[in-house]
C-alpha cells in the first residue's frame, strides 16, 4: 500500500469528517468545525492518503491539525487521528514528524498538545517523539476525563514536509 502525505484542502472535508467519526468515540469535530479549520482558521491540516487503487473505502488514513497564534512561537497540535484500521503501522509517527516540520517552517519553536490520560497509545507515541508532560487538566473532555498537556521543543533544522 502506498501512502502519501499532503496538506489538506477543502475537497477533503467529507473524508475528514468520516475519519473523525471513525477515529474518535467522543469530542469529535462537526463538519462545520472541520470546514472552519480548513478554510478560515490560522491552521494547517495534513493528511495521510491511501493510493486510489486500494480496496478499502477509507481513503484518508490519518490527519493532524496545527493551530498557530500570531505573535507566539508555540504551535498547538489541535487534533490528531489515525483510522483504526491503519493503527500500528508507524503512520502516526510519520504524520507527527511532518506536522513538527510544518510548525518549524511557520516559525514555531515549541509544539503543545492535550491528550486524554486514558489514551495510553497516544501518550506513548508522544513520549517517544520527545514530548514531556507539562500540566494536568482535570475534567478536560466532554465525558469528564482528564488530560495531560504536553510540550516539545522543536528543532529549527527540521525539514518542511
Amino acid at each position: 500500500m502506498t501512502v502519501q502525505l499532503r496538506r489538506a484542502t477543502g475537497h477533503d472535508l467529507d473524508a475528514l469528517y468520516r475519519l473523525e467519526e471513525s477515529a474518535f468515540s467522543g469530542d469529535r469535530f462537526s463538519r462545520r468545525q472541520l470546514w472552519h479549520l480548513l478554510n478560515r482558521a490560522h491552521a494547517e491540516t495534513w493528511v495521510l492518503e491511501r493510493d486510489a487503487e486500494a480496496l478499502s473505502p477509507a481513503r484518508l488514513l490519518g490527519y493532524g491539525t496545527l493551530l498557530f497564534r500570531h505573535g507566539s512561537d508555540r504551535a498547538r497540535l489541535y487534533s490528531f487521528g489515525i483510522h483504526p484500521d491503519a493503527r500500528g503501522a508507524g503512520l502516526g509517527r510519520r504524520l507527527l514528524e511532518a506536522l513538527e516540520a510544518a510548525a518549524v517552517a511557520r516559525g514555531s519553536a515549541r509544539l503543545g498538545l492535550e491528550v486524554r490520560v486514558d489514551n495510553r497509545v497516544a501518550l506513548a507515541l508522544y513520549r517517544r517523539m520527545g514530548f514531556r508532560l507539562e500540566r494536568w487538566l482535570p475534567e478536560y473532555y466532554e465525558d469528564g476525563c482528564a488530560a495531560w498537556q504536553m510540550v516539545k521543543a522543536l528543532e529549527a533544522a527540521a525539514a518542511a514536509p
